[in-house]
């Protein structure tokens, strides 16, 4: 058993940029559809879609049905590009010396696979709501990921404050991750 301390790690907003609304914004530019109805459409999709109900190539045939003029494969494409890695994600080989590191989103694998190749050989574990079937801030997917950790000493960054209050209610201590990256100093401290 590792002494090290666990650090749970949200992705979108914590290690990379989150898709949303440039990626929809660009859609609507491009294609001629409406912003409001594309903001519709992802809010009807994201439980489906979040905790795997509906499949990635799912997703983009109901983006399609309901958008004609959408073309997927460059959704899919510009979807990925505005998926880049924030200044965090260099600090994990850091991190790693001092804590197991583990990972805890809401998110597609398929979307994320070129954030989390750069990262994979600190990663403990990867918990992804798209594969687990739950969505945090369900208390499930925290239960999940409690699976993996090595020591009672958590501590948990998120962009949401909602996703914060179950890891509060398991323990783990948390931080909430800032648009400008200040609580990046505060997690050496923290642990």
């Amino acid at each position: 058993m590792s002494s090290k301390p666990d650090l749970v790690l949200d992705i979108a907003g914590v290690l990379a940029t989150n898709l949303s609304p440039y990626f929809w914004n660009d859609l609507s530019l491009k294609f001629g559809v409406p912003y409001e109805e594309l903001i519709q459409f992802k809010k009807d999709t994201r439980e489906e879609l979040w905790t795997g109900e509906i499949t990635e190539q799912d997703f983009w045939l109901k983006l399609s049905a309901s958008f004609p003029s959408v073309e997927t494969k460059y959704a899919r494409s510009k979807l990925i590009s505005f998926i880049e890695p924030l200044p965090a994600l260099k600090k994990i080989p850091i991190w790693n010396q001092h804590a197991n590191i583990h990972l805890l989103s809401n998110h597609r694998i398929e979307w994320i696979e070129h954030i989390l190749t750069e990262i994979s050989p600190y990663i403990k574990s990867v918990t992804i709501s798209g594969e687990a079937g739950f969505c945090k801030p369900e208390s499930d997917i925290y239960l999940k990921v409690e699976q993996y950790l090595n020591t009672k000493q958590t501590l948990f960054v998120d962009d949401q404050e909602k996703n914060l209050k179950e890891a509060s209610n398991l323990g783990w201590n948390t931080i909430l991750a800032d648009k400008q990256g200040f609580w990046v100093e505060k997690v050496i401290c923290s642990l």
